[in-house]
């Protein structure tokens, strides 16, 4: 699998920040709510996404009546706000691509914001469709490198049905069919096997190398995009060295 990078190492340290800040509840909770109105149910059982978010929200610890509340907000059982799902692509430091999946309930603010983050850090919000054609929407499972031998990981991973495995070095990166990740996700859990992050993304086909300024102000882009309350995922292609990564 082509333009493979460890941005989403950026992506799970931030992760857990976002955890202790109590920012992680404020997306959890977004999720569930569009994924019980989307999914046209509130039972986790027949709604994959659904399923897929309550579980994450359990893992962060989230109280059950939380849980509970946001997918009747989601299901029209308690009044809410009505999330809309959006995304928006564009250029940072380097002409790296971005791709940002937002939930807002305010269209023209959340533009608005996202358009000043994407100057305020040299880069620039693009046209719907500018830089989409350089990625792959795909499932990805990251799994530590350390549960299993590669040959064995990658067995397991193409008997759950997923489409390719690629090996960080200390991360295994399993890429599925947008289909086919809550199967897969599924199989690998059922092996025992806790997953570091699982997500439907977009995967870039091939990655650019920043370095200096540049990859400093892309990370400085890719932290305040991701810190926006309407934010839900972020998206790029770009490739920085580990020790920069280290200090992300």
């Amino acid at each position: 699998m082509s333009g493979h990078s460890k941005w989403h190492t950026i992506k799970h340290k931030k992760g857990a920040l976002d955890a202790k800040r109590g920012k992680l509840f404020t997306k959890l909770i977004k999720e569930i709510t569009v994924a019980a109105r989307s999914g046209g149910s509130g039972d986790v059982v027949t709604n994959a996404r659904l399923r897929k978010a309550v579980n994450d929200a359990k893992a962060a610890n989230m109280p059950n009546d939380t849980i509970d509340r946001a997918i009747k907000r989601g299901t029209g059982e308690l009044d809410g706000v009505n999330y809309e799902e959006i995304s928006y692509e564009g250029y940072g430091p380097g002409g790296v691509a971005v791709m940002i999946n937002v939930m807002t309930d305010n269209r023209n603010r959340t533009v608005s914001e996202i358009r000043h983050i994407f100057s305020k850090n040299g880069g620039n919000l693009g046209e719907s469709g500018s830089v989409a054609w350089m990625f792959n929407k795909k499932g990805q499972i990251i799994v530590d490198g350390t549960v299993k031998g590669e040959d064995e990981m990658l067995e397991l991973a193409l008997e759950a049905g997923a489409e390719d495995m690629v090996n960080d070095g200390d991360s295994y990166q399993i890429l599925t069919a947008p289909d086919d990740f809550h199967v897969v996700l599924d199989g690998i859990k059922k092996a025992g096997i806790e997953p570091l992050s699982a997500e439907v993304t977009m995967v870039p086909q091939n990655t650019i190398k920043l370095e200096g300024a540049a990859a400093n102000q892309m990370l400085k882009l890719y932290d305040s995009l991701d810190d926006h309350d309407d934010v839900q995922n972020v998206s790029s292609n770009f490739e920085v060295d580990d020790d920069l990564l280290a200090g992300a």
